[in-house]
């Protein structure tokens, strides 16, 4: 048996480090030996399979010295990217897809380290979804990814409720079907698009206009029509699971929020299957897997805050209808408690025990949340709102965009010439911070870029800051997109400048494009 579990995690830490510095020149030597060896011919495949039964044989020897067995991980890596290249070179996207595939599941098989085989897991589930969606001819590429992505949730499902007859094989299907539903649920938060407020600090992940695809494709193809359907199936279906298990979720409350959230589902086509498989793992009591889900389920509700087949006030409007619904009915359950003492009795289940709260403390607890939220939703809007009505009028000019970018269904990338010729550092090398560039104004309000500003260069009387943002891995002038109404874009295609409200600190907020003549574009009421 071996001995690792008693070692101490520093000590682990600090000697597979030691065994990864050692490993990497090792093999890059022995890259360079074999040149050509691993491009062409069989050696891909030869170099691969060596280094992948080398690395499993290690993995599988017991009382081995750490250092030794923290060897392996980079044999194994090297020897999956090696068999990877030679696969990939002789076959099609979807035979190599396959073949790595079963790579994956035998050395899944042969390695006994659970986290190992978590990540494996998690690889198989990837390589199942590339072989399958290039299969599939029908409908968007949208649409085709995330109808594989349910299917890889139902082979999940399958896989944990099939029966084990063996000890080993159940060792085996746990850690893999737990990398499985990881990178699953993962790959649908990451489809949903960027999270509410997240795009503002990382960046926004332009994959995620799923609701806006469904919708165009919605009148030509059942197929993206269905996936909405389906997803609002999924919630009742975990709702009825959930239903059956626990007793506490078969009251009239439990049942009316899974309604609520099977309405939200229908608009969240990747929200459905998150809740579904939340469920599953909270019946089988695999409160990590639980953690993981709810977070994915709950980066999706605010990935709705940034599709864009919707204006921003009819999405709040849903919303806050959906919230109000929500409170509407547990202030009904609470009266209902109130009147018959015996209804705050729940039957046992299997649920943890949790504990008690008194009338008086819930309703101060919805209260304090409710107060909260309006806190920071109007703190939000006061300060947007006094940056508009104090800050200072600049115009930016814009630059040049790719025509084949410049308009995507219903926003303009926008590229301003301010930043182009600056030297900008690294978000490492600033600690964290946000550079400011200097800028004078004209006559007429344009900015021109003097400098990057510096702590130590004190600004002229004719200078100002505009902070920069974040975007992409570069920095932009508060944002590279502005959004408008489907059917505006000739309108907008004749911007020239970008007008923003810029306070002495350098903090700024784009308010609208303006045209050559410096006037601001508006669309007319019809």
């Amino acid at each position: 048996m071996s001995t690792s579990a008693s070692r101490p995690w520093p000590v682990v830490l600090l000697t597979a480090l030691g065994a990864w510095f050692a490993a990497v020149p090792l093999l890059i030597a022995v890259g360079m030996l074999l040149g050509d060896t691993l491009l062409h011919g069989v050696g891909p495949y030869i170099v691969g399979i060596l280094a992948l039964s080398a690395a499993v044989i290690v993995l599988r020897a017991q009382d081995l010295p750490l250092f030794v067995e923290q060897l392996a991980i980079p044999s194994l890596l090297v020897g999956g990217g090696t068999l990877t290249m030679g696969v990939m070179s002789d076959l099609d996207q979807v035979g190599g897809a396959l073949v790595l595939l079963g790579v994956v599941l035998a050395l899944a098989a042969a390695i006994p380290q659970a986290w190992l085989r978590v990540l494996l897991g998690a690889l198989a589930a990837g390589l199942l979804g590339v072989a399958l969606v290039p299969e599939s001819g029908w409908g968007s590429a949208t649409v085709r990814v995330l109808w594989v992505l349910h299917g890889l949730l139902a082979v999940w499902v399958l896989a944990t409720h099939a029966p084990m007859p063996r000890a080993a094989l159940q060792a085996l299907v746990e850690p893999l079907s737990t990398g499985w539903l990881l990178a699953t649920v993962a790959a649908l938060a990451w489809m949903s698009g960027t999270s509410f407020l997240v795009g503002g600090a990382v960046g926004a992940n332009e994959l995620g206009g799923i609701a806006r695809e469904l919708h165009g494709h919605a009148e030509r193809s059942i197929f993206g029509s269905s996936l909405q359907l389906l997803s609002a199936a999924l919630v009742l279906a975990a709702a009825a699971l959930g239903a059956r298990a626990w007793p506490a979720l078969r009251t009239f409350l439990a049942l009316a929020v899974a309604g609520v959230l099977a309405v939200l589902a229908g608009f969240m086509p990747t929200l459905g299957a998150t809740l579904l498989a939340l469920m599953v793992v909270a019946l089988a009591h695999r409160w990590r897997l639980a953690g993981a889900c709810a977070l994915a389920a709950a980066w999706i509700l605010g990935a709705f805050y940034y599709q864009l087949q919707w204006p921003l006030a009819d999405k709040a409007l849903l919303l806050a209808a959906a919230g109000a619904v929500l409170a509407a009915l547990v202030w009904v359950d609470h009266l209902r408690q109130g009147r018959n003492a015996s209804a705050g009795s729940v039957a046992a289940s299997s649920l943890p025990a949790l504990p008690s709260i008194t009338s008086g403390r819930r309703s101060w607890a919805i209260l304090g949340g409710a107060l909260l939220t309006l806190l920071v939703a109007n703190g939000a809007i006061w300060q947007k709102e006094n940056l508009i009505a104090n800050g200072t009028k600049v115009l930016v000019p814009l630059a040049p965009v790719d025509p084949r970018s410049l308009m995507q269904g219903d926003y303009m990338r926008l590229n301003f010439a301010a930043i182009n010729d600056t030297t900008l550092p690294l978000l490492a090398d600033l600690g964290g911070k946000r550079p400011h560039l200097v800028v004078k104004l004209d006559a007429r309000g344009v900015a021109t870029v003097v400098r990057l500003h510096k702590a130590d260069i004190a600004l002229a009387a004719d200078e100002m800051l505009i902070e920069l943002t974040p975007k992409d891995g570069r920095w932009v002038v508060v944002t590279d997109a502005w959004f408008f109404k489907e059917g505006d874009a000739a309108l907008w295609q004749t911007a020239k400048f970008g007008e923003f409200r810029v306070l002495p600190s350098g903090r700024a907020l784009l308010v609208g494009l303006a045209d050559a003549d410096l006037k601001a574009i508006e669309v007319k009421a019809q």
